[in-house]
């Protein structure tokens, strides 16, 4: 079975596919892809703008898990003074 130029001159045990795009932005070779019509490849994109509510309950979610780190943080911090008092200093 003949190579073709391609895999010919690619090491041993690679052959040839591609696992992960590399149009990556921020590298000098970074091509941003354009939504074309249907047919022409490209899919036609649904709206991606977040209605009121939505953004409402993005804004609550992420203020509940910032509000829950402070909170165990500052759990951890007076357990360790509470610690510090009673057992390590006595």
């Amino acid at each position: 079975m003949a190579r073709n130029k391609r895999t010919a001159a690619l090491p041993e045990g690679d052959d040839g596919r591609t696992i992960v795009d590399m149009n990556v932005e921020g590298m000098p070779w970074y091509a941003p892809k354009r939504p074309g019509p249907a047919g022409e490849g490209g899919a036609e994109r649904p709206e991606s703008r977040m209605t009121r509510a939505e953004n409402l309950m993005f804004t609550w979610g992420a203020l509940k898990a910032a509000l829950l780190v402070v909170g165990v943080m500052c759990a951890g911090m007076a357990l360790f003074v509470l610690f510090c008092q009673f057992v390590w200093f006595k």
